[in-house]
């Protein structure tokens, strides 16, 4: 649980993906701080979704297969 003022990190390179869950009532703001080097990848171990960043900061979404990653409105 954390509260207000508190600070988490979530260690890179253990395979596992992590999240936030607000299970309070009220608005949460946080502040997310990372790098953003070209060709970072990220992979959801329990989803079939991986996500890799271009030289310009932009993110690729695809299944783990590289078909592309169509997100439903």
């Amino acid at each position: 649980m954390l509260n207000p003022g508190d600070c988490y990190g979530f260690n890179a390179g253990t395979g596992i993906a992590h999240q936030l869950v607000n299970r309070s009532n009220e608005t949460v703001t946080y502040l997310e701080m990372g790098d953003r080097t070209a060709g970072d990848e990220v992979t959801y171990p329990n989803d079939d979704l991986q996500a890799i960043a271009s030289a310009n900061g932009e993110w690729t979404l695809t299944h783990k297969d590289g078909r592309p990653y169509k997100i439903n409105p």
